[in-house]
């Protein structure tokens, strides 16, 4: 099968079940961005050197991958979203714990590894509003969106977590 189909070339494109809309559709928008955040995750994969975060860097971006389908309208097993989400809560709250308290702002810079974490969790919040936007203005909001909204609100505060741990280690925050 080729990657180039041509059915996109006239500004369409298609979702699960056949249903074609406009690139430019805040449904495309919403995995659009998830994936565009997944690239920049897997850009902070690479330069990670703990094997433990790139597990769990993994694990996150086949969430998303899992997010993306569900808002391409194939569907969810929300049951494996929860359990990541709490898994990452819990990861959060382990970095809160062996990191000092933030008592000012942070400036996004440092070095690869922490820049790229920013860059993961900037991604990642601009991703959110755009799937919020597409959730709000479906006409029923489900419990699935709920969920997807809840673990992409914790996974740029992992990544930001992540980010502020590297700086430390780096002595710059």
């Amino acid at each position: 099968m080729s990657i180039t189909t041509k059915t996109g070339d006239k500004g369409s494109t298609g979702l699960f079940g056949g249903r074609r809309v406009k690139k430019y559709d805040l449904q495309v928008e919403a995995y659009g961005a998830i994936d565009e955040a997944t690239c920049f995750i897997g850009s902070a994969f690479e330069v990670i050197d703990s094997k433990d975060i790139k597990e769990l860097i993994s694990q996150v971006q086949f969430q998303l991958y899992i997010i993306m389908g569900y808002l391409a309208d194939a569907g969810m097993k929300s049951l494996d979203v929860e359990k990541h989400l709490k898994l990452v809560e819990k990861e959060i709250q382990q970095l809160e714990k062996s990191l000092p308290k933030l008592t000012r702002f942070i400036l996004p810079q440092g070095s690869e590894q922490t820049s790229r974490l920013q860059i993961a969790r900037a991604s990642v919040r601009s991703a959110e509003r755009r799937v919020v936007s597409f959730i709000d203005q479906k006409a029923e909001e489900t419990k699935d969106d709920i969920l997807i909204l809840q673990y992409l609100n914790r996974l740029s505060d992992l990544f930001f977590m992540l980010a502020r741990k590297y700086a430390i280690d780096e002595k710059r925050t």
